[in-house]
């Protein structure tokens, strides 16, 4: 009986890891992505009104990383072919 379970967890453990490189995995990304962009936008507005240049580089360090992992995302979607099993 345990073994029936071990293979069960087995089974969605990997269809888990998997949802990370199917399409709804990398569009729950994409929109965390974008999230992130609002507080990345708060961080540049507030180094601004300081006039602290060093909050000001580190929040566009933090958006240009951002803005890296989103192209990121993009591109595997774009790569992404027919053999997705959680797309519709």
């Amino acid at each position: 009986m345990s073994s029936d379970i071990e293979k069960s967890g087995t089974s969605k453990a990997k269809a888990l890891k998997g949802f990370k490189h199917s399409k709804p995995g990398l569009l729950v990304s994409l929109g965390g992505s974008a999230f992130g962009a609002f507080g990345i936008v708060k961080d540049i507005r507030k180094a601004r009104a300081e006039g602290d240049t060093l909050k000001l580089v580190n929040a566009a360090v933090g958006a240009v990383a951002l803005v890296t992992g989103a192209l990121l995302v993009v591109r595997e979607l774009r790569q992404l072919g027919g053999d997705d099993v959680l797309a519709d």
